[in-house]
């Protein structure tokens, strides 16, 4: 049964990854290139990721700039973005194509805070319907006589804590985020696989975006918060020795 919770966990994790997607292209007054992530090309004849045909940047902070590797996708981009429906109107000068983000008024605050609400709900009650999809598989399987009794309750058990540790509310991102951006590191705390707990830092790139990382994984009941604090000190003291190697410190 352990392949078959492992089904659910990953059903749980593609929810979430979905619902981090839609935070991540909500249109906020600020140029998001995530806006774009959805959004394909008719490159030749076969339907391309817009990121796959240009040079997608953030000139201003209310800006997206377009630079196509071949002129003759301009028209191809105008028209995606325009089907895409993004409330933006793409500015074509021949060369590249400049989207403006207008800023947010009262009315788009409370649009996008109902907007946000809406879809962490649908991802808490997908979440659960796993859960019970998952509970429900198991008790078939005990009756069965597949699985024993204390299976079926550990199973279950491990469920619960899956769906209990699994985010959905975006204050809770949000909140979660700023210490990560406070500490230097992210703590997955059995979120990715139960008993398991993990420290991960990332490094930048010469933007100051992340371009990869590194993590360092134990068994939870060894990853005391005291040994968490240690693990991520030597983390970051290694996260500052390659930035130097890379010429990026």
């Amino acid at each position: 049964m352990k392949e078959q919770l492992k089904i659910y966990e990953e059903k749980m994790d593609k929810t979430i990854d979905s619902l981090m997607n839609d935070y991540a292209s909500i249109r906020a007054g600020r140029a998001n290139p995530h806006v774009l992530d959805k959004i394909k090309v008719d490159y030749y004849g076969t339907p391309t990721p817009i990121q796959q045909v240009g040079n997608i940047s953030v000139p201003e902070a209310r800006m997206i700039l377009i630079q196509p590797w071949e002129k003759s996708l301009l028209k191809a981009i105008e028209k995606a973005i325009q089907t895409a429906d993004l409330g933006i109107n793409p500015n074509n000068d021949g060369s590249c194509i400049r989207l403006i983000f207008p800023e947010l008024t009262e009315d788009r605050r409370k649009e996008l805070a109902k907007d946000v609400k809406k879809k962490g709900e649908n991802a808490k009650v997908a979440v659960r319907n796993i859960r019970r999809d998952a509970n429900d598989a198991f008790k078939k399987a005990e009756k069965a006589g597949e699985i024993t009794e204390d299976e079926l309750d550990d199973l279950t058990e491990k469920m619960q804590k899956l769906t209990d540790k699994t985010i959905t509310d975006l204050e809770e991102l949000r909140s979660q985020l700023v210490e990560v951006r406070a500490n230097g590191y992210a703590i997955d705390d059995e979120e990715n696989e139960l008993g398991v707990r993990c420290v991960a830092v990332a490094i930048p790139g010469a933007d100051g975006r992340a371009e990869s990382a590194f993590s360092i994984s134990g068994l939870a009941p060894y990853m005391t918060p005291e040994r968490i604090r240690r693990i991520a000190t030597l983390a970051l003291d290694a996260r500052t020795d390659i930035l130097a190697d890379l010429g990026l410190r």
